[in-house]
């Protein structure tokens, strides 16, 4: 059983403060993660955002959540990411996938394929990336990507960075189990780059947890993975910060779809939320969660009674 982690995603600074200061009080309440999406539209660069908060930090690991795979050829996504490593002192974790979100194949003037191609190509780049941090020379013609003589200068300062893979459909969850130290679980996307509201109950997360668990292959390979979840929608009562508006308008959208709970929302008294993400490690074995940096302050006290443990 993983001890808990916490992150929080962030991709610009709040109004009135600096992205900086932001890194800075992440790693002040007890964050262990501070992420960043990769869309295009209104958001910092991932990488010069990322460095930005290893440079003023000293603790809390870096990385993307997610980056989006088509998006960056696989040799220069390792060589930044070797390069983030060498600046936060070995802090870096890996979150890719296969990428989703059609408005940035829009503007990018990119094909948005399908979902099996998508993913193929994401889990050859992996391969790849594990080759080259691992201080090969790659020469490798495959189906998508062609490398000869390519390696990494400088190494990762981590014998291993970390590799985190969202999905939620079958394929992709089977292919975290084997490929990422830490699976972040989702729901399916339908053809439109829309989230399937109906597959982010508990009992569809359960089910994704035993595809998980029977790619794996063993119960040591399984128990050696990570789960995480992005919350959507957090909130203590009793926090100051009333959450209340916004978790109901996000419980009245997805209540007539959604029975049995949610891993994807989170609200209640700190008692009720701590013994909930207990309750739900104890079942599922989820144990890394991240929300939006809106609500670290509001959530900070979660963080405290649970990270580590």
């Amino acid at each position: 059983m993983h001890p808990f982690r916490f992150g929080v995603t962030a991709s610009h600074a709040p109004r009135g403060g600096s992205w900086t200061d932001l890194a800075r009080r992440a790693e002040e309440l007890g964050y262990d993660t501070f992420v960043m999406p990769d869309h295009l539209g209104r958001q910092l660069s991932p990488l010069g955002g990322l460095a930005a908060a290893a440079a003023v930090t000293s603790l809390i690991r870096i990385g993307a959540f997610v980056f989006a795979n088509d998006y960056r050829h696989p040799l220069l996504l390792a060589r930044e990411m070797a390069t983030l490593d060498q600046i936060s002192g070995g802090r870096v974790e890996l979150g890719i996938g296969a990428g989703w979100n059609t408005s940035d194949y829009r503007q990018l003037g990119m094909p948005y394929e399908r979902a099996g191609l998508r993913i193929e190509r994401m889990q050859e780049s992996v391969q790849l990336m594990r080759r080259l941090f691992a201080g090969e020379r790659v020469s490798q013609s495959g189906r998508h990507y062609h490398l000869d003589g390519a390696r990494l200068a400088p190494h990762p300062v981590q014998s291993r960075i970390p590799i985190l893979i969202g999905g939620g459909g079958p394929r992709m969850l089977r292919i975290a189990a084997r490929d990422a130290d830490i699976v972040g679980l989702l729901t399916q996307f339908d053809s439109h780059g829309r989230p399937i509201a109906t597959q982010a109950t508990e009992a569809q997360t359960a089910d994704k947890v035993a595809t998980i668990r029977e790619a794996a292959g063993s119960r040591e390979a399984f128990e050696r993975l990570e789960l995480n979840v992005l919350v959507a929608r957090a909130g203590l009562v009793g926090s100051g910060s009333s959450p209340l508006g916004s978790i109901a308008s996000a419980i009245k959208a997805v209540a007539p779809r959604v029975v049995g709970g949610t891993p994807y929302l989170l609200h209640g008294t700190l008692p009720q939320v701590r013994e909930t993400l207990l309750r739900r490690r104890e079942r599922l074995g989820i144990s890394y969660y991240v929300w939006s940096a809106r609500v670290m302050e509001t959530m900070a006290p979660v963080v405290e009674a649970l990270a580590g443990r």
